[in-house]
């Protein structure tokens, strides 16, 4: 062109911005759990960032997909773009039925299943209360190496700090195992909170070793904050 019409001309070529999301999502009993109030539970937050989440990626024309697990590898929703997609997969969250137990539950097949899944590089997020059985991170590590993947950790506060309320029947949300306990009781408390506080430091170091980011959604946390908390943690490390 610059030789025929004696002027210069550069070629810009413009990136292929387009981003492919995944969510691979802990349905499991334990995910029902919650304490703030009757409509707080876990999957209610897992179901309202997921809902944000793909409606913010499919506005600027990416796609979205999703990976059930509840026990077992459930369902895969192929990503595909639109409000349609983002309906789509809204409904098959609120119709999925909630188990009343199931086995403890093991997140490695619900990682493989994403290794799987997931052909092209994308960013994939893992949303789960990650109270799973351990070696997780071994295959959270293989999925990272792939794709950018975000873990979603989903709390409630009871789970770190009993109240006190007196004797009450507690029940494994998986096993349903019960248990009666006395909250009364400060040394149960403090067993308790020294059991969860183990538990935590166990989970964070899982997430080191597998160099993936942790964001923690709490049933008590409004989810638009955690939103812009996690894109300024990311935006300032990437600087």
């Amino acid at each position: 062109m610059t030789a025929r019409t004696d002027t210069p001309y550069v070629r810009e070529y413009n990136e292929d911005r387009e981003v492919t999301a995944w969510f691979l999502l802990d349905l499991s009993p334990s995910v029902d759990f919650g304490t703030v109030d009757v409509d707080r539970v876990k999957r209610t937050i897992l179901i309202d960032f997921v809902a944000t989440m793909a409606r913010l990626l499919t506005r600027r024309g990416n796609r979205v997909g999703a990976i059930f697990y509840g026990g077992s590898v459930e369902r895969t929703i192929p990503a595909r773009g639109g409000r349609d997609q983002v309906l789509h997969l809204i409904d098959a969250l609120m119709r999925h039925p909630r188990l009343p137990h199931a086995p403890f539950t093991d997140l490695s097949p619900l990682l493989e299943a994403g290794q799987h899944a997931v052909k092209r590089r994308s960013l994939v997020f893992v949303i789960s209360d990650f109270i799973s059985a351990p070696g997780w991170d071994k295959q959270l590590s293989l999925l990272n190496r792939r794709h950018e993947v975000l873990a979603v950790r989903l709390t409630d506060p009871r789970e770190i700090e009993l109240p006190d309320v007196g004797p009450l029947v507690m029940e494994d949300a998986e096993t349903g195992e019960q248990i009666y306990v006395d909250t009364h009781d400060a040394g149960f408390r403090r067993r308790f909170r020294e059991s969860a506080e183990r538990r935590e430091t166990q989970m964070l170091a899982a997430f080191r070793r597998s160099g993936v980011e942790a964001l923690s959604l709490s049933t008590d946390e409004d989810l638009v904050r955690a939103i812009v908390r996690m894109a300024t943690l990311r935006r300032r490390r990437r600087v």
